[in-house]
């Protein structure tokens, strides 16, 4: 069919009309990129990215859902090029970036981009780490470079593409696939025309959808893994000459029109492309939960320290953005006994921050998510749609509690705990990282200091993968 056919069949949209090499000018801006292009402050963010990943790997080996996938995984694998870093196991490139991609987002602790709504380094580093580790003597300069290509697409893909969560997609896995498989095609040395190949070829196997958090259930967590293993094989396949989509992004059935209803702004993706860097605003997770949890949690914890206990409040109210509330906003079902229902609710996230004046990785794990305190305190709250905030914002949330006595406290904030605008220190980011390793490996502080020196000199690592393997720790 002759493109102006393919116009005729094009809905109404709220874009501009693309031209039909889109695509394939994105890949040949990226493919010109080098690491003398890379800002020094961007570096030591993707450096962080690496540090934060590769410990919160280290923290799920006995997250619900890893032991028993790696256990699948090895009955169908015994050798490989690549490595499943939790157990050290031999697989081939797709399958490590499968089982190192759901290990690293199982604890829902990895970082993410808020407004974008994308968790990125759960996709991007698996990916890098399987195809480096085939490729072999990948440097540390050309890893970062790559990193660098697939974290800023996926940021920027996620703001392009606004309320993708909204419409029912997963955006960690709909605009993963396609920002590592570029990052990747970039490693394995593609032209334009090759990037622009692992481009489509990773967009014809993308998915997601956000009916695996609404409903709880471990397929969530491997999310992150099957789109890894999908950026793998479509860069490698793109390497050996295979053709993927040409219109990925642009086309009638392609990312933007199909996906998003062409609810899309395409000058984000490309506007300042390599020179207006996403990746200085990421954010680091302080709590392992979904990320629309936060700031309730934040104003949880602030509540308990004015001096709020549980067993003064009748009831509290929690308002918040209308994506927000369709992603973390039902009930409290504590009959589901589920790690990732928990994960994925305001009402117990809250009641456990005002309980304990904290959360951390043990905060979602069983039996702590039935204690009946808490769990009662979860049945008095009561989770909104808040009209005043804008239904995609992450950031805002809005609590009332109204105490047995009658007396009302409020609280708000416009900030999320670990973002740009409320950061977390690097000294809380390596108290972290020791944390996971800690948690999930047994790691000693020794073992943990390893593994950070490794990361934070990759730069100047002859084989980045191999210091990487070589530096994480086995389980104790």
């Amino acid at each position: 069919m002759a493109s102006a056919q393919l116009d005729q069949l094009r809905p109404a949209a709220s874009v501009p009309r693309l031209d039909d090499d889109y695509s394939l000018r994105l890949c040949q801006q990226l493919a010109r990129w080098r690491y003398g292009d890379l800002p020094s402050d961007v570096v030591h963010t993707l450096k962080l990215f690496l540090l934060d990943t590769l410990g919160v790997i280290g923290g799920a080996p006995n997250a619900a859902g890893i032991r028993e996938l790696n256990r699948r995984l090895s009955q169908w694998e015994t050798a490989g090029s690549a490595t499943g870093l939790i157990g050290k196991r031999r697989y081939s490139p797709p399958t490590a970036a499968l089982a190192n991609g759901a290990a690293a987002h199982a604890l829902d602790f990895d970082d993410q981009h808020d407004p974008a709504r994308v968790h990125t380094n759960c996709i991007v580093l698996p990916t890098l780490l399987a195809t480096a580790e085939d490729i072999g003597n990948v440097s540390g300069r050309d890893f970062l470079l790559a990193y660098a290509i697939g974290a800023e697409l996926d940021a920027r893909l996620g703001l392009a593409c606004y309320n993708s969560l909204g419409k029912g997609w997963h955006p960690t896995m709909v605009m993963g696939t396609p920002a590592a498989a570029l990052a990747a095609g970039r490693l394995l040395r593609l032209d334009a025309e090759g990037m622009r190949n692992a481009l489509g070829m990773a967009f014809h196997q993308t998915s997601g959808s956000a009916q695996s958090m609404r409903d709880g259930v471990l397929s969530k967590r491997l999310g992150a893994g099957f789109a890894a293993r999908s950026a793998v094989m479509g860069a490698f396949l793109a390497a050996d000459g295979l053709t993927g989509t040409r219109r990925t992004l642009e086309g009638t059935a392609g990312l933007f029109a199909l996906y998003e209803r062409d609810e899309v702004k395409p000058e984000i993706l490309t506007g300042e492309l390599g020179s207006h860097w996403r990746i200085r605003e990421y954010s680091f997770k302080p709590y392992p939960c979904c990320r629309c949890n936060h700031t309730a949690i934040g104003l949880g914890i602030k509540l308990r320290g004015q001096g709020v206990k549980p067993s003064d409040v009748r009831e509290v109210e929690i308002g918040m953005g209308k994506v927000n509330w369709l992603t973390v906003g039902e009930p409290y079902d504590v009959r589901r006994d589920s790690v990732v229902h928990a994960q994925f609710n305001t009402a117990y996230s809250f009641a456990r921050a005002l309980t304990d004046a904290r959360v951390d990785l043990h905060s979602y794990q069983k039996p702590a998510i039935s204690d009946p305190a808490v769990v009662a305190l979860a049945a008095k709250t009561r989770v909104v749609d808040d009209p005043s905030i804008e239904p995609t914002a992450i950031e805002p949330a809005r609590i009332k509690v109204t105490l047995n006595d009658g007396t009302v406290v409020e609280v708000k904030s416009d900030t999320i705990k670990g973002s740009p605008q409320e950061p977390m220190s690097e000294d809380e980011l390596i108290a972290k990282f020791r944390g996971c390793l800690e948690f999930g490996l047994g790691a000693s502080r020794a073992d943990a200091d390893k593994l950070a020196a490794a990361v934070m000199n990759i730069d100047t690592a002859a084989d980045a993968s191999a210091a990487i393997v070589g530096a994480f720790p086995q389980s104790k």
